[in-house]
């Protein structure tokens, strides 16, 4: 067995499948398969080729896929997990690829980077959403730390995609409310595969308004559950409701 072989078996369990410089894989079983690269394959021809002076930020890193396939075409990476032995983990694989001069990470929670102050080009939010107590506070933080483009992805419950967003309704209208089509997002009161942290499941169309409500507009959809969205110029006028929701709930 080689040092790196060693050294994975040390740092195991995996949940990211990495393919490290030498051949090793480090999660070669994976029940969902070659993971995460296959859901990278997906989304990285919408991402251009040399990112060189880009900053991302990657929200929930886990063992770094995304940071070191991003680091790779040259962006300036800052990683954030709350989970020590991910963290670890990336640390070690970065600086088996040569990247740790390009990757920050912090251990940290979503929530605390509405004190970071720091604004980035590219904000990548894969697999995080659903874990989330309160998730449209977690869109309002990422809205207002994304330059331009977010890559975000969920788990989403089944239902119809075509809704048409209603500016007024009446108070006795809410049966539309039941109609597949309508916004929706199930609550998981305790566990869904084993995990207590997968809190929600929203719909496609809960998902696009969410977004919409937050600041983004979906640019691609890749896969069933990845969006490609692009921060909108709207701003929020400081005496809006939603922003002072905001300040109030992230004592800004």
């Amino acid at each position: 067995m080689s040092a790196i072989a060693v050294q994975v078996k040390r740092l195991g369990p995996w949940f990211h499948n990495l393919h490290l410089p030498d051949g090793t894989q480090t999660a070669p079983e994976h029940t969902l398969g070659d993971f995460p690269n296959f859901k990278w394959v997906e989304i990285e021809p919408y991402i251009p080729f040399d990112i060189s002076g880009l900053t991302v930020l990657d929200v929930g890193c886990n063992a770094g896929f995304y940071s070191i396939e991003l680091a790779r075409r040259g962006a300036m990476v800052t990683a954030i997990d709350i989970d020590p032995h991910y963290l670890n983990q990336a640390k070690w694989a970065a600086s088996l690829y040569g990247l740790d001069h390009r990757i920050t990470f912090h251990q940290m929670q979503l929530y605390d980077l509405a004190h970071q102050g720091r604004v980035y080009d590219l904000v990548w939010f894969m697999g995080v959403f659903y874990h989330l107590r309160y998730p449209l506070l977690a869109l309002d933080i990422i809205s207002r730390i994304t330059r331009n483009m977010m890559v975000f992805q969920s788990l989403l419950m089944p239902g119809r995609e075509n809704h048409t967003p209603r500016r007024e309704m009446d108070l006795f209208e809410r049966g539309v409310m039941l109609r597949q089509s309508w916004p929706t997002m199930a609550f998981i009161e305790h566990r869904l595969d084993g995990d207590p942290t997968n809190w929600w499941a929203p719909n496609h169309t809960a998902i696009q308004a969410m977004l919409r409500t937050c600041g983004f507009r979906v640019h691609k959809r890749p896969s069933k559950e990845t969006y490609i969205c692009l921060r909108t110029a709207e701003k929020i006028p400081k005496e809006d409701l939603r922003e002072l929701e905001y300040r109030a709930a992230t004592g800004r």
